[in-house]
């Protein structure tokens, strides 16, 4: 038996403010897969997120997501679907007035976690995977802009969601720190985790490869084997280089 999607989206149809936004698109998505998707403002990457946890709705197609019709979920199911999923803003939208770990317990607590302990040894665990092991006790204001984005992903992988989602989480940030950001990510993906990153940064699609959708004119295509066969065409350009340099030392 062929085994589910994550997120399975046929010939879908998103509309904002009526305005045609994505048409007749296809998505897939699976298990500890690492995505990018990459166009210009305005071509849709934000909205096809925002389908994934019923911020926005579609007009036509099926789409699923987690075993969830988000063509007819009712609103009650909608928070349990958002558990399953982890959200990663560009601008962090962490509780200006509360420590980091006041702001992780309070994810936990409105997810359910009853148990003071069990919330106390959750929020060492993320700290600790996400190298702020030591910043509890900080402020959001205290903390660089690449601290609060690794905060923003322990929070976002506080209750082990199935896909995280990321809006741009390198935007705001330095290009080596969004690097490592973009490091962090993918070590959560390398554990079963699928990932789903919008950016505008091209380097990073070559320094850390993954699957790549461009969303241009409506549509949505997937053009990964564009920058395999880059990648293919360097490596081919090396080989052939050092050919050339050992050719050349024969000659001498």
């Amino acid at each position: 038996m062929e085994a589910r999607h994550l997120i399975d989206y046929r010939c879908v149809t998103v509309n904002q403010q009526e305005l045609c936004i994505l048409d007749e698109i296809d998505f897939h998505l699976d298990a500890g897969e690492f995505v990018y998707l990459i166009g210009k403002v305005g071509s849709g990457k934000t909205s096809l997120l925002k389908t994934f946890y019923a911020e926005l709705e579609m007009q036509d197609g099926e789409a699923e997501v987690l075993g969830y019709n988000m063509r007819t979920i009712k609103r009650k199911h909608i928070p349990a679907l958002r558990r399953k999923l982890g959200i990663v803003f560009q601008d962090f939208q962490l509780l200006i007035d509360r420590t980091v770990t006041e702001n992780l317990d309070f994810v936990l607590r409105a997810t359910g976690w009853k148990n003071k302990q069990a919330r106390v040894n959750r929020i060492n665990e993320v700290l600790d995977m996400v190298g702020m092991s030591t910043k509890g006790y900080k402020l959001p204001h205290q903390l660089s802009g690449g601290e609060q984005q690794r905060i923003v992903i322990a929070r976002a992988i506080l209750n082990n969601p199935e896909i995280i989602l990321a809006d741009e989480p390198t935007g705001n940030l330095d290009a080596e720190t969004g690097k490592h950001i973009v490091e962090l990510l993918r070590d959560i993906s390398s554990r079963g985790t699928a990932v789903v990153m919008t950016t505008h940064n091209q380097q990073l699609l070559h320094e850390y490869p993954g699957i790549v959708y461009r969303c241009e004119g409506r549509k949505i295509e997937d053009i990964t084997h564009e920058y395999n066969r880059f990648q293919e065409f360097d490596g081919e350009t090396e080989k052939e280089q050092n050919n050339n340099n050992l050719n050349k030392e024969e000659e001498e």
